[in-house]
């Protein structure tokens, strides 16, 4: 059986960098006039993908996990308020 079902180092390594060039588009992608909504969701999103790593280097993969999707989550409802113009779907939930 693969390992579908198991968090591994390789899955959070994919998905921190994943979400870390989701942020950097992010930043260079912010809506006029939506500059503080952003600097909220960016920093939350900093704070969760500094969790992470907390947790990684911890052995808390599951932990890490969860702030990886929190980190991106936040992301894509910037995507969906309209905070963020990008046309990415591969790293965004695109309306």
């Amino acid at each position: 059986m693969a390992n579908k079902d198991k968090i591994t180092l390789e899955k959070l390594e994919k998905y921190q960098k994943l979400t870390s060039e989701a942020l950097k588009i992010a930043k260079s992608s912010i809506a006029k006039g939506k500059e503080k909504q952003a600097k909220e969701i960016i920093d939350m999103v900093s704070n969760y993908l500094s969790d992470a790593v907390f947790f990684e280097k911890k052995g808390d993969f599951v932990n890490s996990f969860a702030a990886l999707n929190y980190a991106h989550g936040w992301l894509d409802s910037g995507v969906r308020l309209g905070i963020f113009n990008v046309k990415d779907d591969r790293l965004f939930t695109i309306k």
